[in-house]
């Protein structure tokens, strides 16, 4: 007897290339710590007097509260795509836990993030503010800023939305890419005006996306995780 699926995000398993990338994805933001490019990026873009940027229109407008406002108006044009879909292929199902786990990336990295005792860069000292340095990885040591900036939870505003390639991938591959690449672009250009503003140093934003992608990886294997099917009981008449 064939097993049953529970519903899904895709129906074909793509689990060694996901966690390819997952594991690669370790590998480079690891090199990219190791590197202490974080300091040498922040001090390129900010000085003594603070971030010439960190106010601007459109880093701060724009593209800090109106990215926001652009992920809540994607996760509810989602939720309406639950009854009014927009392409053909994924089952209700799908298109449901397409939305829970966007709503998971967007709850899990803020949770991270509050329980940070890393502080931004324009807390920091060299650009007027009271903090000293103190990697991320030094969990629980106090850097005498007010902390709670580690990871970017801007850039989830678009990296949530990862959730799209994965369930798009098995039914429409071509909208699978494209929805990629937007969501990485738009990742990518929230990240760079938070680093202009001097509120995230640039691994903040890619540990945003490595959690979100792989998130949507390990949800994604469970919710296509086949399931037995039920054996009927024989009757005892």
């Amino acid at each position: 007897m064939t097993p049953q699926r529970v519903p899904s995000l895709e129906t074909a398993p793509h689990g060694r290339r996901d966690g390819a990338v997952v594991a690669l994805g370790l590998l480079a933001l690891l090199a990219w710590d190791a590197s202490g490019l974080d300091l040498a990026v922040i001090h390129a873009v900010g000085s003594p007097s603070g971030f010439a940027l960190r106010d601007a229109w459109w880093t701060s407008n724009l593209l800090h509260d109106g990215g926001r406002l652009l992920g809540w108006a994607v996760l509810a044009a989602l939720v309406v795509n639950i009854w009014r879909p927009w392409w053909s292929g994924p089952t209700r199902g799908e298109r449901v836990a397409w939305v829970l786990v966007t709503l998971a990336c967007l709850l899990l990295v803020p949770t991270l993030k509050r329980f940070s005792a890393t502080s931004c860069p324009w807390d920091l000292q060299a650009f007027g503010g009271v903090a000293n340095y103190v990697s991320h990885w030094q969990i629980g040591v106090a850097d005498g800023g007010p902390g709670h900036c580690f990871p970017s939870g801007h850039a989830v505003a678009a990296f949530a939305f990862i959730s799209g390639w994965f369930a798009l991938r098995p039914h429409a591959p071509r909208a699978a890419r494209i929805w990629l690449l937007g969501v990485l672009a738009f990742g990518a250009l929230f990240g760079g005006a938070q680093l202009l503003r001097g509120a995230h140093y640039p691994s903040h934003t890619l540990w945003s996306a490595w959690i979100c992608w792989t998130a949507c990886a390990l949800l994604n294997a469970l919710f296509t995780r086949p399931r037995p099917a039920r054996v009927p009981v024989a009757s005892s008449r």
